[in-house]
This record gives C-alpha cells, structure tokens and sequence, in this order.
C-alpha cells in the first residue's frame, strides 16, 4: 500500500469512527455545529496533504483534533469574528479550545443528540440532524433513508444547525420533566444509524451501539433506552454472518458464526429493559431479535411467537416495516395466502416504493414479477445478487 493509499484509509477510518465525537467535542464550547464541520473538514483535508509525506500519526483522532481546534481558534480570534460578534463575546476563546487532550475529554456526542432534539428544532429535521453531525451520515445517504430529494433535505440541516446556535440551545443532557418529549428522537436516531449502515460493515453499528449502552446507562431507568441497547447488541452478535462478500438472510445463517457473548449480553439488557413493566417499540423490537437469536439453541425459529410479537409492535407503532414483518410471520404461520392477504390489507401509499414489501411478496406468491420489483428497489449489489440467484422456488 502507498503512503497516499496508506494516509486516505486511515483518514477514512477516523471520519467513520470519529467524527461525530469530534464535531460534539469543536461545537460544544460555541454550539455553532457549522464552524466545527468546517473546520473538521479543513483538518482532514490537511491530513490527506501531510500524512503521506510524514506519515499517519499514532493517534490520528488527536492529530485531527488538534488542527481542527486550532482553526476554530483562529476564527474566533479573527478581525472579522471581533467585528459581527456581540460584544460581550468578541474577544472570548472558550477555554475548552485552548488546551485540549482528545484522550482526557469525554465523548459528548450525547449532549449534542440531545442539543439536536431542543424543542427549538423543528421536529421533523431532529433525527435528520443528529445522524449527519452525530453520527456521520451525508445529506444525501439521509435524504434516501427519509425519501426525500437531497437538496430539500440539505436546506433542512443548514437551517437547523443555524437554529442551535441562534437560539443558544445547550449542549446538556434535559432534565427528567423534559426527557419523555427529548428522547424518543435520541434513540431513534441511534437505531437510524445502526439501521442505515446495517450491511456496511463499517463501525459505525458498533458506535451505535455504544451510544445506546450510553444513554441507558446515563439514564438509568428510561426502559426504552435499555430496550434501544438490548435490540443493537442482539443484532449485533450476527454482524459477522452478514457482513462477506454474499449476503445471507438471517434464516440461513450458520448460527456458529454468531457472538454468543453478545447475545447473552443483550438478552441481560432485554431482561434489565422488562423489569421496569413498560414496554415500549424498542423493547418489542428486542425482543424480536431474542426470538430469533433463540434459534441458535433450539436449532428452530418459533415463527409464532414472532407473529405475536409482531402485531404487539404493529399494535404500538404501526410503521410500513412492522406490518410488512407481520404479513411475513402470518405467511409461515397460517400459510402463503393468509400472509398475502395482510400484505395487501396495508394501505400505506409507500409501499409501492418499499423493498421489502416486494420481496415479502415474491417470497409469498413466487411471483417473479414482484421479484424483479424486488430486484429494481434495491441498492445493496449484495442483496441483489441474493435476489436474482432465487428465481421461483419449486415449495411454494
């Protein structure tokens, strides 16, 4: 590998593991999100001009850190700073910024979740915001998880950040009154994270996870937050059964190759989540995971259990996912026409769009016209591959 090569996989690496804790870490002292990406931006591209003549250093997540501060430093010393700022702020270098140990800060990626899910942001941009500053994602992997075009979602997040700032919304974890309208957005923007990147094999599921353990931990007694971090490390324990060159559906994954450790741990966290007696989404989600999981010692998956979990979750949160799952449960349950007929009783107008839905339907009927549907609605070239190898199969 060349030192070019060498310099643009380590920066790759950082941007993945790291930038979300970095952007909290520049932003937290100003709350102004926009300067901190710049001057991010500004630091990796000095690290792909310098790291291949120098070569990378141990910790390039410091190195980073420390060009990065240093630019939001210049700025807010600059003439042009001193002259549009208040007064009261001109001449003010957060000391946070002068003196920075990136090893001896702590990760503040969750007061900026909860900075980006302030009442003062428009709800529906929340989850949006938190999974591009947070946790990574570009306007446009964003704008396709949310269906909408990536201009309209760009503006979106441009006025948001400037909202943050503009109304001086704290970097701080809310108090318990404001914790039932502040985390719902929180956790769904760490499972939206952990969901987009699902088959990415990046590490940005293991970051999404951790996020999870965090806020449950942080919280202590907020079940869904617990249900949050039972749901990814279940999920989690099969990472390395769908992360090859092939995709393999969980049905035929070699249950060897899971992380029995990891599923013992989320089955604790599952149990920690229940003992608070009020279920929620996440804790059904998990749930599902650990019924799934169970296959792994019973060497079978209870497809009925799994179809009365699912109409709990469709019974709670109705999305277009769960009642595509719940038409799926029906199907190996109560046969192929019963799991039609659910599929065709959604009436949401998405899932004409909805992948899963088609390939729901193709594995029901068998009909290869839903399959080239299918086929035509999916982006992972893994996934594709999978599909165009069933054809029509001989049981149905």
């Amino acid at each position: 590998m060349s030192s070019t090569d060498e310099a643009r996989a380590a920066a790759t690496l950082a941007a993945r593991a790291s930038y979300g804790r970095l952007v909290a870490i520049l932003a937290a002292p100003t709350r102004d999100i926009p300067a901190a990406e710049d001057a991010l931006a500004d630091a990796f591209e000095r690290a792909l001009r310098s790291w291949p003549q120098v070569g990378v250093p141990d910790n390039p997540e410091g190195w980073l850190l420390t060009v990065a501060r240093n630019r939001v430093r210049d700025a807010l010393r600059s003439a042009a700073h001193r002259t549009a700022a208040p007064l009261t702020d001109a001449a003010t270098v957060p000391a946070d910024l002068l003196e920075v140990d990136v090893d001896a800060i702590g990760d503040k990626r969750l007061e900026l979740l909860f900075a980006c899910a302030h009442p003062r942001v428009d709800p529906p941009v929340r989850t949006p915001l938190m999974l591009q500053v947070v946790l990574g994602f570009d306007a446009r992997e964003i704008a396709r998880a949310f269906a909408v075009p990536t201009a309209t979602m760009a503006q979106r997040l441009v006025r948001a950040k400037r909202r943050i700032k503009g109304a001086g919304v704290p970097f701080a974890v809310p108090t318990r009154a404001d914790m039932p309208e502040r985390l719902p957005p929180v956790l769904e923007a760490i499972y939206g994270a952990y969901a987009i990147d699902f088959l990415g094999g990046s590490p940005l599921p293991d970051e999404a996870r951790f996020l999870a353990l965090t806020t449950a931990v942080l919280l202590g007694d907020e079940p869904e937050a617990w249900g949050l971090a039972a749901l990814l490390t279940l999920a989690q324990a099969r990472a390395s059964a769908r992360t090859g060159d092939d995709y393999v559906p969980l049905s035929e994954q070699d249950v060897a190759t899971w992380d029995r450790a990891l599923v013992a741990e989320g089955e604790s966290l599952l149990r920690r989540a229940a003992a608070f007696g009020r279920p929620g989404r996440f804790q059904l989600e998990a749930a599902i995971q650990s019924v799934h999981c169970d296959r792994a010692r019973t060497g079978t998956t209870d497809w009925a259990a799994l179809r009365r979990l699912y109409a709990a979750l469709v019974a709670l949160t109705p999305t277009l996912g769960a009642r595509t799952a719940l038409a799926v449960a029906i199907g190996r349950v109560d046969g192929a026409r019963a799991g039609l007929a659910a599929l065709d009783a959604i009436d949401d107008p998405g899932i004409g769009r909805f992948q899963p839905a088609w390939a729901a339907r193709a594995e029901l009927s068998g009909d290869p016209a839903a399959l080239a549907k299918a086929i035509s609605l999916t982006t992972d070239p893994r996934v594709r591959r999978w599909l165009e190898s069933r054809g029509l199969s001989d049981d149905r």
